[in-house]
């Protein structure tokens, strides 16, 4: 990556958390700003897939795929007997 393809970003952060990302940093034996900035890159893939995860969570409730609580928590509270009931069914 070029020094063009990339952009400074500013952040205050708790003392207390720079001191780990110097620490982490030193024993890593690399940047500060490689630390954050794969700290960073790890948290937008997860909000990301978040996202994706939840809008497809969505459109099946929007296609009505979806299982309803009592059967969920009957389900779950058989789960602890010696016979457990059938993984209920989307409606």
């Amino acid at each position: 990556m070029n020094r063009t393809d990339t952009k400074v970003l500013t952040a205050h952060v708790p003392l207390a958390l720079a001191e780990k990302i110097d620490r982490l940093a030193e024993r890593l034996e690399r940047s500060r700003g490689w630390i954050v900035k794969e700290a960073l890159t790890a948290w937008v893939e997860q909000e990301e897939e978040r996202d994706r995860l939840t809008r497809e969570a969505l459109a099946d409730v929007d296609a009505g795929q979806v299982i309803d609580h009592r059967a969920v928590q009957a389900w779950a509270d058989s789960l602890g007997t010696g016979e457990p009931a059938p993984l209920p069914a989307a409606r």
